[in-house]
C-alpha cells in the first residue's frame, strides 16, 4: 500500500513524478547524414546545460527558501558551482566513505531529518530553430533525489542516481531566458539500495542537456541481432516505438487498397544499416508504416536479414551503424536517430559462456566511476585512460560495479572491445535479505532492473544483465529477473547474491540482520555446499565472491554443479596485494566449467587533497571528519587514484595473455606457441626472441610470421645455438610478442605477451675464492671494537651491539649501520589494517603481540678469530626479545672478512615463534647517503613478490633507489625483488657494495625504514630519509589477498622455524670491476 503520508524522498513506492519511461540512450538528428555520424554535439537539437550554476547549500530540504526556484528570487549572492560535480569535491558539506554501515541510523525508508540539501539555478536560452518542437531535458546522473522547477512551475521528481531522469519541458518555455531550479537532496529512501562499497556524494554529477524532438518522434527502439547456427548469416530485428505529441487529422492514405492492406498510415519509419566504413548495407533502406491509433505510442517492427556479417567480440569489436529515419506521408524526413550496433550472440551451454559459439574466458575487473579530484564526475579523457589501460593489460571485461556506470563508458567498450558486466544501481548491503523480501520495496528493485535494462540495450558489449550486488536474496530479485527475462532473453543473467551462503542461511533460518558480522568472502569458504545450487531463478552463473581457488576447483570437478562460474568479485587489490594470480589461472585454463573472473577493483578510490605544507596526498575514510567510515577499505585499485598503474596490474596482465609459449626442446630450439584467442589469428603480432647471459644479450632474432588459427598450437624452431659461458653463469631465452601496428588502444611496438625459459647450457663452475692469494688482513681489538683493515677497506665490529658498525672502502663509507636480523616488515593492507591493528584474524595482530616491530638483540657471546692471515672470522650469538614479549629468537652470524674485501655473512636463526608466518627472514642495513644507483640481476623491473613474480622478466636492471619506492596511498611494504643473484648500490664516484647470496636472495632499497612506513598514513607523512635503506632476505612472505579473501598459499608462508642462509657483501668500483663476474665467485 502507498504510503502518501511520508515525503516523496522516504517513499520507496515513489521512484518518480513526471518522469519519462526509460529508453535507450537517442538524440534526434534532421537527416540520415548527421545521424550517420553519431555525434550527438553536432545536432542542432542538443544543447548541453553543463557549466557554472548558482548553488547554495542548506541543512535539509525545509531550510530552502520560499520561492527559490522562481525565476525572479534574486541568487545573485549564491555560489557558483561546476555541473557536472558534486558539491563535497567542491569545498561544501564532507564526502563520507563506508563500505556495509550506513552513513546514517538505519531505519528505512526512514533518513534524518538534518538531511543537507543542494539548491541549483541556471537559465538557458532556447535556440532558434526549436519553437514548435517537443523539448525534453535529461540529467543523466543526479545523487539522491531531486526536484525540478522551470520557470517557476513544478516538473518533476526522481530517484535513482545513476539513470536518467528525463523530464517534458514543452509546456513551461518561454521565449527568451528560461531558468532552471532544482533542488537535491543529500539522503533518501534510495540511500538504503544505493548502499555500494564507495565515497557518499550528492550533487548533480553527469551531464544535464536538452534536446528538441518533432510532435512525432521515434522515442526508443530496441536493436537485435539474432546469428544463425553457422553464424554465417545475421536476423536484424529492430521494434521502433514512436511518440505523438499533438494529435493531428490524419491525411489521406494514397496507396492501393486491399482486404488485407495496413490502416491508412500518416508516417513512416525506414532503417538502413552501414558498415565500418559508411557503406550502405542493405539496397534499399526498410520501410514500415506507423499505424496510429488513438494516438498513443506505436511500435513498428522492421526485419532484415544480413549475409556474412562482420562479428563483433573484445577481440574484433566490429561495428555497424543503425540509422532510423521518421518520415511523413510525403516522404520527408522529420526526424533520424541512430546508434552503434554488433552482431554478437551470448548464450550458455552447458557450463560454458558462448560468445559467437566459442567459449569465452572473462578477464575482468570491477570498475567504479571515480575520478580522484571529481568524484564520480569523470571525465571522457579518463575514461579513455581506463579503456586504454584495460586493453593494453589484457582484460577484455569489466562490471560496472555497482551501478550503471557513465554512458559514454558503453560507447568505448563497444567501440575498443571490452565485454561487460552491466549492473543494476541496487546495493543493500546494511540490511541484506530485509528489502529483498519486502513488498513496499518491489518497485523500487523493479524500477532499476528495467532502466538499465532499456537505457543499456542496445550495447552489444553487454553480455550480461547484473541485479545489483550484495541486497540478499528475495522474492524483489525474482520480479526483476522475470521481467528482464522476458524482455530480453538474448543476455543471461547474473546475481552474486543468489548463491551466496549468506542468503542461504538468512532465508532458511529468518536469521536476525547484522550487517557487521558480514564480511564480504568468508561465507564462500563453505559457498559450494551451501548456496552455490540456489538461486536459479536469478543467475544464470554462479558467481562466488573471493573464492579460494581449491573451492573453484572442487566446483568444478562436481559433476552436480551444472552452471558456470565467474568469480564476480576475487583478488582483492588492497594496497600492496593481489597475490596468488597464477594459481587462480591455472585452475580457469584447466578445468571446465570455470569461465574468468572481476579483480576488486580497478582504481583506487582516494581523494586528491593538500596539506598546509602544500603537500598532495590522497585521502580515504574519517580524513573529513565522518565519523562512521570504513578507513583505506576504498583503495583497492589496480591503479592509484591518478591512473598509475600498480605492479599488480603488471601480474594481471602476464596471466591473462593471449599467447602462450611452451618449451619442446630448448637444446635444438624447439618451442610451441598457442595462441589462447577465440576469434583471431596471430598475424597482427610480431615475434621476436632473444638469448641472455647474466642479463646481457648475445643473440636475437625474429619469429616467422604466425598465422596461428583461434586455439590453436604450432611448433616454432629458433635458430639458437650454445653462446659462450663464463664460469658461474646463466641462460635465459626470452621470447616476446608485439602489436605489429598501431590500434586504437596502443601504438605499434606495444608488448603483448611474453615468455621466459632457463636454457639447459652448462657453464664452467663458479671461480672459487682463494684466500691465500689475497693480501692480509690487520686485526685491531680495542674495548667494544674490533678492527679488520685490508688494503684499502676497514670493517669495525661491535662487540656490544654484536654486529658492524661500519664498513669503508677507499676512505668512503659503505655502511652506517651493519646488518642486523630483520623478521618485520611495514604490514601491507592484507596482513592487517594499520587502522584496526586489533583485529586477532589478521597476521599484523600476531606480529605485534610477538614484538617483531620493536625486536632488539643482545650479544650472549662473541667469538673473534683470525685463521690465517687473509681470513677474518667473528662469531656473535644473539637473541632477540621484544619488551613484554616471553617468546624468543636466536641468531647465530658469522662475519668472514677477506682480504679480497669479501664479507661473508652466515646466518643460523631459531625464530620459533607462535605465528601463522613471520613476514620475512633476513637482513637490514643501511649505506650512507649518496649510494642512488641501484642495479640487480633478479626479476623485474617492477615491484614482485613470492606469490606475484610471474610478471617479472629474470634480467639486468639498472635504476636509482628512489625509483624503487611504489606509492600505495597507505604507506605500507613496497619494492621487493625476487630472485636476485646480486645487486649493486653505487654512489657519484662510482664506489659501490655488491650483495649476493649462495642462492637467489629477495631484495629491496629504499630511502625508508619499515617503521617509517609502518606509522606512516598518508604518503604526505612520510619524508625520505637521505640514507640507504638494503633488505636482503632468505625469504619474504607473499602477499595474498587476505583484506578480502583468502590469504597466502602455504607454499608462500615463511613459516615459523629454523633457518640456514648465507650472504656476501663486496665493495668495489663500478669503472674498473664487473659486478657480474665478482658475483660469481664462491667461497
Amino acid at each position: 500500500m502507498n504510503n502518501l503520508s511520508l515525503p516523496d524522498w522516504e517513499n520507496p513506492q515513489v521512484v518518480g513524478i513526471n518522469k519519462l519511461p526509460a529508453h535507450a540512450t537517442l538524440i534526434p538528428y534532421p537527416d540520415e547524414t548527421s545521424a550517420l555520424t553519431c555525434r550527438r554535439d553536432e545536432s542542432p537539437y542538443f544543447l548541453l546545460l553543463n557549466g557554472q550554476w548558482k548553488f547554495q547549500l542548506v541543512a535539509k530540504p525545509a531550510a530552502a527558501p520560499d520561492g527559490f526556484y522562481q525565476p525572479d528570487f534574486d541568487v545573485t549572492a549564491w555560489a557558483e558551482l561546476t555541473v557536472p560535480g558534486h558539491w563535497m569535491m567542491q569545498g561544501y558539506d564532507k564526502p563520507i566513505y563506508t563500505n556495509v554501515k550506513m552513513p546514517f541510523p538505519a531505519n528505512p525508508p526512514h533518513v534524518p531529518a538534518d538531511n543537507p540539501t543542494g539548491l541549483y539555478r541556471h537559465t538557458f536560452t532556447l535556440p532558434a530553430g526549436w519553437q514548435g518542437r517537443q523539448v525534453f531535458i535529461c540529467f543523466d546522473g543526479v545523487e539522491s533525489a531531486f526536484y525540478l522547477w522551470l520557470n517557476g512551475q513544478p516538473i518533476g521528481f526522481s530517484k535513482g542516481s545513476r539513470m536518467p531522469a528525463e523530464f517534458d519541458l514543452t509546456p513551461y518555455l518561454q521565449p527568451g531566458s528560461n531558468t532552471l531550479a532544482v533542488m537535491v537532496i543529500r539522503w533518501s529512501d534510495a540511500s538504503y539500495i544505493e548502499d555500494q562499497d564507495y565515497w557518499r556524494l550528492a550533487g548533480i554529477f553527469r551531464d544535464v542537456y536538452l534536446y528538441a524532438t518533432p510532435k512525432v518522434h521515434i522515442f526508443d527502439f530496441f536493436a537485435r541481432t539474432e546469428l544463425t547456427p553457422d553464424f554465417q548469416a545475421a536476423t536484424l530485428k529492430v521494434q521502433a516505438t514512436v511518440n505523438f505529441y499533438e494529435r493531428e487529422a490524419p491525411t489521406v492514405y494514397r496507396g492501393k487498397s486491399s482486404a488485407f492492406d495496413p490502416a491508412p498510415a500518416d508516417y513512416w519509419v525506414d532503417m538502413q544499416l552501414y558498415d565500418a566504413e559508411g557503406r550502405a548495407v542493405f539496397d534499399q533502406p526498410i520501410s514500415r508504416p506507423v499505424i496510429v491509433s488513438d494516438w498513443n505510442p506505436t511500435r513498428v517492427n522492421l526485419v532484415q536479414t544480413v549475409a556474412q556479417p562482420q562479428l563483433w567480440s573484445a577481440e574484433n569489436p566490429y561495428l555497424y551503424t543503425l540509422v532510423l529515419s521518421l518520415k511523413n506521408a510525403a516522404g520527408e524526413t522529420i526526424e533520424a536517430e541512430s546508434c552503434k550496433i554488433g552482431f554478437r550472440q551470448v548464450e550458455i551451454k552447458g557450463r560454458e559462456i558462448l560468445i559467437n559459439g566459442q567459449p569465452v574466458l572473462l578477464k575482468g575487473v570491477n570498475r567504479h566511476d571515480f575520478h580522484d579530484r571529481l568524484g564520480r564526475a569523470v571525465p571522457a579523457e579518463t575514461l579513455l585512460t581506463d579503456i586504454k589501460l584495460m586493453k593494453q593489460f589484457n582484460l577484455n571485461a569489466v562490471r560496472t560495479s555497482h551501478y550503471p556506470n557513465d554512458t559514454r563508458w558503453y560507447d568505448l567498450c563497444d567501440q575498443y572491445g571490452l565485454y561487460v558486466i552491466d549492473e543494476a544501481d541496487l546495493e543493500c548491503h546494511a540490511l541484506y535479505n530485509k528489502l529483498a523480501h519486502d513488498p513496499q520495496w518491489t518497485y523500487a528493485f523493479m524500477d532499476r532492473g528495467q532502466r538499465l535494462v532499456e537505457r543499456d540495450k542496445n550495447h552489444p558489449c553487454v553480455i550480461f544483465w547484473s541485479l545489483g550486488n550484495e541486497s540478499g536474496y528475495g522474492p524483489n530479485h525474482d520480479a526483476m529477473a522475470g521481467w528482464i527475462r522476458g524482455y530480453d532473453p538474448s543476455r543471461p543473467l547474473h546475481y552474486e547474491g543468489a548463491i551466496s551462503q549468506y542468503s542461504a542461511l538468512l532465508n532458511a533460518t529468518e536469521m536476525p540482520v547484522q550487517a557487521d558480522e558480514h564480511i564480504p568472502g568468508q561465507e564462500q569458504e563453505t559457498g559450494r555446499r551451501l548456496g552455490w545450487r540456489q538461486g536459479f531463478l536469478a543467475t544464470d552463473v554462479v558467481s562466488p565472491m573471493y573464492p579460494s581457488v581449491d573451492h573453484i576447483i572442487a566446483y568444478a570437478q562436481d559433476p552436480a554443479n551444472t552452471r558456470p562460474l565467474i568469480m564476480c568479485e576475487y583478488a582483492h587489490s588492497m594496497g600492496n596485494s593481489t597475490g596468488n594470480l597464477k594459481e587462480y589461472w591455472e585452475a580457469i585454463e584447466t578445468y571446465p566449467g570455470l569461465q574468468g573472473g572481476f579483480i576488486w577493483d580497478w582504481v583506487d578510490q582516494g581523494i586528491r587533497q593538500v596539506d598546509s605544507q602544500n603537500r598532495e596526498y590522497w585521502a580515504y575514510g574519517g580524513d573529513f571528519g565522518d565519523e562512521i567510515n570504513d578507513g583505506n577499505f576504498c583503495l583497492n585499485g589496480l591503479v592509484g587514484p591518478d591512473r598509475t598503474p600498480h605492479p599488480a596490474l603488471y601480474e594481471y596482465k602476464k596471466v591473462l595473455q593471449p599467447i602462450g609459449v611452451k618449451a619442446i626442446d630448448l637444446t635444438a630450439g624447439l618451442i610451441e606457441i598457442t595462441n589462447k584467442q577465440y576469434f583471431t589469428d596471430l598475424s597482427s603480432f610480431k615475434g621476436t626472441w632473444e638469448v641472455a647471459v647474466d642479463g646481457e644479450t648475445v643473440q636475437q632474432g625474429d619469429l616467422p610470421v604466425l598465422n596461428i588459427p583461434p586455439q590453436s598450437s604450432q611448433q616454432v624452431k629458433l635458430t639458437l645455438s650454445q653462446p659462450n659461458l663464463p664460469p658461474g653463469a646463466e641462460c635465459f631465452l626470452t621470447v616476446r610478442f608485439f602489436l605489429a601496428a598501431a590500434t586504437l588502444w596502443a601504438d605499434k611496438g606495444h608488448e603483448v605477451a611474453w615468455e621466459q625459459f632457463k636454457l639447459p647450457f652448462a657453464a664452467p663452475l663458479p671461480l672459487k675464492l682463494t684466500p691465500e692469494q689475497m693480501p692480509a688482513l690487520t686485526l685491531t681489538q680495542s674495548g667494544e671494537r674490533a678492527s679488520i683493515s685490508g688494503p684499502d677497506f676497514e670493517l669495525v665490529f661491535d662487540r656490544g651491539a654484536g654486529r658492524i658498525a661500519s664498513f669503508t672502502y677507499q676512505d668512503q663509507p659503505l655502511l652506517v649501520e651493519g646488518p642486523r636480523l630483520n623478521l618485520w616488515r611495514a604490514a601491507t593492507d592484507n596482513d592487517g589494517f594499520k587502522l584496526w591493528p586489533d583485529r586477532q584474524d589478521k597476521m599484523l595482530y600476531q606480529w605485534l603481540q610477538a614484538g617483531l616491530d620493536r625486536l632488539a638483540f643482545q650479544p650472549e657471546r662473541i667469538a673473534i678469530e683470525q685463521p690465517q692471515p687473509q681470513v677474518v672470522r667473528l662469531t656473535a650469538w644473539l637473541i632477540g626479545q621484544a619488551p613484554g614479549c616471553p617468546d624468543e629468537v636466536t641468531h647465530q652470524q658469522t662475519i668472514t672478512v677477506y682480504g679480497s674485501g669479501d664479507v661473508v655473512i652466515e646466518n643460523t636463526v631459531e625464530a620459533n615463534l607462535k605465528l601463522t608466518t613471520l613476514p620475512r627472514v633476513g637482513l637490514t642495513m643501511q649505506l650512507p647517503a649518496g649510494f642512488e644507483s641501484f642495479t640487480w640481476f633478479g626479476r623485474g623491473p617492477h615491484e614482485n613478490y613470492i606469490d606475484r613474480d610471474t610478471s617479472a622478466v629474470v634480467g639486468l636492471y639498472h635504476s636509482t633507489v628512489a625509483e624503487q619506492y611504489v606509492p600505495y596511498v597507505m604507506p605500507q611494504e613496497n619494492g621487493n625483488k625476487t630472485e636476485v643473484r646480486w645487486l649493486t648500490l653505487t654512489n657519484q664516484a662510482g664506489v659501490g657494495l655488491l650483495a649476493s647470496g649462495v642462492t637467489p636472495l629477495e631484495a629491496s632499497a629504499s630511502h625508508y625504514t619499515a617503521n617509517d612506513l609502518y606509522q606512516a598514513f598518508h604518503l604526505n607523512e612520510l619524508t625520505p630519509r637521505p640514507e640507504v635503506i638494503l633488505n636482503l632476505d632468505y625469504r619474504q612472505c607473499g602477499l595474498g589477498g587476505a583484506s578480502c579473501g583468502p590469504g597466502v598459499l602455504p607454499q608462500y608462508l615463511v613459516q615459523p622455524g629454523s633457518y640456514h642462509f648465507t650472504l656476501r657483501l663486496r665493495p668495489f668500483v663500478a669503472r674498473g670491476e664487473n659486478p657480474a663476474k665478482l658475483s660469481r665467485q664462491s667461497w
